[in-house]
């Protein structure tokens, strides 16, 4: 079982920028997809930004150019750098790592909110 644990969420302006951290209770290796997702009120989950084992990354289309995911494996720690925010990406973010060879391992972090507003 591993937890993770999101931080890093809060208030920002509109223009302005978080970093949001997802700590794992035990050790990342390389073999493990992270992604982060976000899921405004009323709204469907969607997934942000995602890396691959291999560090190839994909974002939604929303987020393209202001949103960068990262991962320090040292610290057990994936990443989101998110510049340039808006209002509509108001959300709750939430990391999830998923196990590049056994699929069906998966866990989910708690999530943390983000609010842009002037």
């Amino acid at each position: 079982q591993v937890e993770l644990v999101e931080s890093g969420g809060g208030l920002v302006q509109p223009g302005g920028s978080l970093r949001l951290s997802c700590r794992a209770s035990s050790s990342i290796t390389s073999v493990w997809d992270v992604a982060w997702y976000r899921q405004a009120p009323v709204k469907s989950r969607e997934l942000v930004a995602k890396m691959d084992a291999n560090g190839q990354t994909n974002y939604a289309d929303s987020v393209k150019g202001r949103f960068a995911i990262s991962s320090d494996l040292s610290k057990n720690t994936i990443y989101l750098q998110m510049s340039g925010l808006k209002p509509e990406d108001t959300a709750v973010y939430t990391c999830y790592i998923q196990n590049g060879i056994f699929r069906n391992i998966d866990y989910w972090g708690q999530g943390t909110q983000v609010t842009v507003s002037s």
